[in-house]
């Protein structure tokens, strides 16, 4: 069985997304390498500038998540990844109000859940099977650490202090949550860290 894990690029001062949802600063890091790569969001293809790091962490997150949990908030705002994530796997979406145009769309990569983070959890590690579940959205993955749900934290922590946006940490109501140092690598415009989260 595999892991359930929350990866996120994050400012110095703990904001995955500064005001108005914009990640252009947390995601700069991804166009300061000088190694081609290109993802699709749906239909439309995005030309990253990765360091050989940024390749291998994306390669090794591609080849172990076999599902995504996500919130709704940040399905929204992703508009549904156009239908088809980057990592191109099976999307979990935890909401009180599945949206019928994907509900009944043939072929959709998302299965909606809305009797809360535990169902959630299990439908995502049902879809995955032995392969890892990524997390996203700081609600949803606030919601997993507070049930117990979360095994690891990865970080991509950009030297920028955004001042205001979208907090990953906040109001958790189970603090203090002890972490255990898995791994730090240093990149250009980033520093990659993984967390264990201790139970």
């Amino acid at each position: 069985m595999g892991t359930v894990g929350a990866g996120f690029s994050m400012s110095l001062d703990g904001f995955i997304a500064g005001p108005n949802d914009d990640m252009q600063q947390v995601f700069a890091w991804m166009f300061k390498g000088d190694q081609d790569v290109q993802v699709s969001i749906g239909d439309e293809a995005i030309d990253l500038k990765l360091t050989s790091e940024g390749v291998d962490q994306r390669e090794g997150a591609a080849q172990a998540i076999g599902a995504i949990l996500s919130g709704r908030r940040m399905f929204d705002v992703a508009g549904a990844w156009g239908g088809k994530h980057p990592l191109n796997v099976p999307i979990v979406v935890l909401t009180h109000h599945p949206p019928q145009e994907w509900v009944s769309k043939p072929g959709s990569p998302f299965t909606f859940v809305t009797d809360g983070i535990e169902s959630a959890v299990a439908k995502a590690k049902a879809i995955a099977g032995d392969k890892n579940v990524g997390v996203g959205g700081a609600d949803v993955t606030r919601q997993c650490l507070k049930a117990g749900l979360l095994d690891e934290i990865g970080i991509d922590l950009v030297p920028v202090l955004l001042g205001s946006g979208v907090r990953l940490f906040e109001q958790i109501g189970i603090e203090p949550v002890e972490l255990e140092i898995l791994g730090v690598t240093e990149d250009t415009g980033v520093t990659h860290l993984r967390y264990r989260v201790v139970k």
